[in-house]
C-alpha cells in the first residue's frame, strides 16, 4: 500500500509538471555524466569541510529544477542538510538579510519531510563542549562576535520570551543588538562586548558562516544550498542586479568562514543573452561600480561559462518511460503492454518539444488505456466566448 501510495503520488507529480523530491529520488539515472560531476564534489566538500559552488543552465522545461531535486537525494544520501530557494524579487539574491530567512524557512535536516532545524538548538547547554566549540567560532571567526553572545543567552535563559526571540533571531527574525545586551546582562549581570554594531543589511553573512558551522558540529556532513530560477535576477533593477553577482561569488568563491557547504545556482540558458549581453553588465560593472567591477566580472564569467543541460539522449528518455510505465502500473494496479519505443513514438507524434511536454504526454497515453483499453487523441480548439445577460435587481426579486 506504501509503494502504491508513492507511486501514485509520483505519477501525479510528472503529470502536473512540478518537480518534487519524489521524482528526484526515483528518476536519477538522465546526465549520468554531469551527476558524477555533482556526487564527486559533494564528497569531495563531506570529506575536506571546504564549501564549493557550482552554476548549470539548461533551457525551459528541460529539468534543471528536477536535477536540483536529484541533488537533494544525493545530500540526504550523505547526511548533508539541505537547503532550496527559488530566486525572485520576493526571495532576492541582493539582500542577503532578506533572502536568509526564506532560506531558513525551506532548510531541511537529511530524511525530515518538514522544515526546520531550531529542535537541535536543544542539544546545546552551558558547559558543552558543542557551546564552546561555536562560542569560539562565532568569537574569532565571524566579522562580528554577535553570535557569541546570542548562544550565551541561548543556554542560560530561562525566560521563554527571551528563548522565543532569541531562537526567532536565528531564523532570521533579528532582533536588536540591545535586545541581546539586555538578555545578557540580566543573566550575567555583565555587559556585552560587542567588537562592533551588527547591521542586518551589512553583516547577516555571519549567519550564512554560522548555520554552515553549525550543521557540521551537530554531526551532519555538511550543507547543499539550492538556488531555482537564478535567471529571475535578470528582473531586478541595475544596481540589485549587480548587488546579487556581488552575493553570488560569496558562496562561488567562498571564504574559510563558510564551512561545508556545497551550493548550486540553476539559471535559464537565455540569460547569457537576455541579460548579461543585452543589458551590457560587463560594462555596467565596470561604469558603475568600479571598485567591485573584478568580481562581478568574475561572477558574470562563470554564469556564461556555466555546465548546459543537453537535451536527453533517445536512450535516456527511453529508461524515463520504463520508469514512468512501470510507476503507473503500480499507482493503478494494472499491467500495461506497451513496448516503452512505442510510447517514445506516439509522444513525438503529440508535438511538444519540452521534456516536461513529453513526459505529460506519455502519462496521457498510458491513462488512456488504462481507462478506456484504447489510445485516444487530444486536441485543444479555439476557445469560445460566452456571453452572459446580467438581471436587474428589480428582475432577481420580482415577485412570481
Amino acid at each position: 500500500m506504501a509503494w502504491e501510495y508513492e507511486a501514485r503520488h509520483t505519477i501525479e507529480a510528472l503529470r502536473s509538471g512540478i518537480p518534487s523530491r519524489a521524482i528526484g529520488r526515483h528518476f536519477s539515472e538522465a546526465r549520468a555524466d554531469l551527476l558524477a560531476s555533482i556526487n564527486e564534489t559533494l564528497d569531495r566538500v563531506v570529506e575536506t569541510q571546504k564549501s564549493e559552488a557550482a552554476i548549470i543552465s539548461g533551457k525551459y522545461g528541460e529539468g534543471k529544477t528536477h536535477l536540483l531535486n536529484t541533488v537533494w537525494e544525493l545530500a540526504n544520501r550523505r547526511n548533508m542538510v539541505v537547503s532550496m530557494v527559488s530566486l525572485s524579487k520576493e526571495t532576492p539574491l541582493d539582500k542577503l538579510h532578506i533572502l536568509y530567512p526564506k532560506l531558513v524557512a525551506n532548510t531541511y535536516l537529511p530524511n525530515h519531510a518538514q522544515p526546520g532545524f531550531t529542535q537541535e538548538l536543544s542539544r546545546l547547554s552551558a558547559n558543552s563542549v558543542l557551546l564552546q566549540h561555536l562560542q569560539l567560532y562565532a568569537q574569532n571567526q565571524l566579522e562580528t562576535n554577535r553570535l557569541y553572545y546570542h548562544l550565551a543567552c541561548l543556554v542560560k535563559s530561562d525566560d521563554p520570551e527571551e528563548q522565543y526571540l532569541l531562537e526567532t533571531d536565528l531564523m532570521g527574525d533579528f532582533i536588536p543588538n540591545h535586545q541581546i545586551n539586555r538578555i545578557y546582562r540580566r543573566i550575567t549581570g555583565e555587559k556585552a562586548q560587542f567588537n562592533k554594531p551588527f547591521a542586518k543589511t551589512k553583516n547577516a553573512l555571519d549567519y550564512y558562516h554560522f548555520l554552515s558551522h553549525l550543521f557540521l558540529r551537530l554531526g551532519y556532513a555538511g550543507w547543499v544550498i539550492l538556488f531555482d530560477e537564478s535567471e529571475l535576477i535578470g528582473r531586478y533593477g541595475k544596481k540589485a542586479r549587480q548587488k546579487a553577482y556581488l552575493a553570488m561569488d560569496h558562496f562561488l568563491d567562498p571564504s574559510e568562514s563558510l564551512k561545508g557547504v556545497f551550493s548550486l545556482f540553476a539559471f535559464s540558458s537565455s540569460f547569457t543573452a537576455d541579460v548579461i549581453e543585452q543589458k551590457g553588465e560587463y560594462d555596467t560593472a565596470t561604469e558603475s561600480f568600479p571598485d567591485d567591477a573584478e568580481v562581478i566580472h568574475k561572477t558574470l564569467d562563470a554564469i556564461v561559462q556555466a555546465k548546459q543541460l543537453e537535451p536527453l539522449s533517445t536512450k535516456e528518455i527511453h529508461r524515463i518511460l520504463e520508469g514512468i510505465i512501470t510507476f503507473h502500473a503500480k499507482a493503478y494496479d494494472w499491467n500495461p503492454m506497451i513496448d516503452p519505443k512505442l510510447l517514445i513514438r506516439k509522444i513525438e507524434e503529440s508535438g511538444g518539444y519540452l521534456l516536461r511536454s513529453k513526459i505529460r504526454s506519455a502519462i496521457e497515453y498510458l491513462d488512456q488505456l488504462y481507462l478506456y483499453h484504447s489510445e485516444g487523441t487530444t486536441t485543444l480548439t479555439a476557445l469560445q466566448e460566452e456571453t452572459y445577460e446580467i438581471p436587474t435587481y428589480e428582475e432577481l426579486f420580482e415577485e412570481e
